[in-house]
């Protein structure tokens, strides 16, 4: 998948195409949906797909200490765009003077003079422009002017209730795996390089390897039995806590520590991918590292005991 870089990167021999735009914070199956829909166009028109998305997102540049938290860093979402075969993706960094566009002039700029739009996707719950004034009808007006189709995405649900970005955040943070899996099509990842820590984890007995998170928060913590992958491991079962550590070192951002069930692995500088299955307990504070170290071993031994249950019996778990 290309990478574009702002409005200066829409030079005339990528267009025409087919779009759509949006957050797509977490990939998950409402927006799967849009991408299989502008798949279609694609083929359709025998053009290439392009998916038009922001950086920061909106909502963090305009309340950066109130944003909720990301599902992915950005590059999590373009690996997985570009999983579900997507050509390009459009990223516009939301400043100022992208923020106080209208809603007409955004559409002039970006699709019709930009891409070149023959097919714009939107998904249900689209709004753009300047304090959110453009939607489906008004970028549907505009279609018909230009001469480009504008297509609306059924809305998804999962037992009764719509897929969205916020509901697969409140499943996480209380660690409903099944609902976060029901509505992603997958289980829930974090991926980072690898980092040198302080050591504790080793000085104490349980080695970890601490995870890059390159984002102000995550949208879960505590103590979560995962696996592994990257790094010449393969759904390696693991341990693993995220959180502020303030036993040890409390602070404010958010820290994802792993450690592997079985073997001792050098992973430093390396890029590995950790999925989540099941919450044992939220993160907490104890009145000495002895303590935490006893906490830690308990932890691996619940762990080890997850692990060595059954399918059937991990999920009533």
């Amino acid at each position: 998948m290309e990478l574009l870089r702002g409005r200066s990167s829409l030079r005339a021999k990528i267009r025409p195409s087919v779009a759509t735009i949006g957050a797509f914070d977490g990939v998950h199956l409402g927006h799967q949906t849009v991408i299989s829909q502008l798949a279609e166009q694609g083929r359709k028109f025998d053009l290439p797909t392009t998916v038009v998305t922001f950086e920061p997102l909106p909502r963090e540049y305009l309340a950066a200490d109130s944003a909720p938290a990301r599902l992915q860093s950005f590059r999590e979402r373009f690996e997985s765009l570009a999983a579900l075969g997507v050509d390009r993706l459009l990223c516009l960094r939301f400043n100022e003077t992208l923020r106080q566009m209208s809603a007409e002039e955004f559409a002039e700029n970006i699709f019709v003079e930009g891409l070149g739009v023959r097919a714009l996707v939107l998904g249900d719950d689209f709004r753009f422009g300047h304090d959110r004034e453009g939607g489906f009808s008004l970028m549907e007006s505009i279609g018909k002017r230009e001469g480009f189709d504008t297509l609306a995405t059924e809305t998804i649900e999962v037992e009764g209730e719509r897929v969205s970005s916020t509901r697969l955040r409140t499943a996480l943070a209380a660690g409903d795996f099944a609902t976060a899996r029901a509505c992603l099509g997958r289980d829930y990842e974090i991926s980072g390089r690898v980092v040198y820590g302080r050591q504790l984890g080793r000085q104490i007995g349980s080695p970890t390897a601490n995870i890059a998170l390159r984002r102000r928060s995550v949208p879960l913590s505590g103590v979560f039995a995962v696996t592994v992958s990257g790094g010449g491991l393969d759904d390696a079962p693991a341990i693993a806590s995220v959180g502020v550590r303030p036993t040890v070192e409390e602070g404010l951002k958010p820290n994802l520590e792993v450690h592997i069930l079985d073997g001792d692995h050098t992973l430093y500088g390396q890029r590995i991918s950790v999925r989540f299955l099941h919450k044992f307990r939220e993160e907490e504070r104890y009145e000495s590292v002895e303590i935490l170290k006893a906490k830690i071993h308990e932890d691996i031994e619940g762990a080890r005991a997850w692990f060595a249950l059954g399918t059937e019996e991990r999920r009533i778990s």
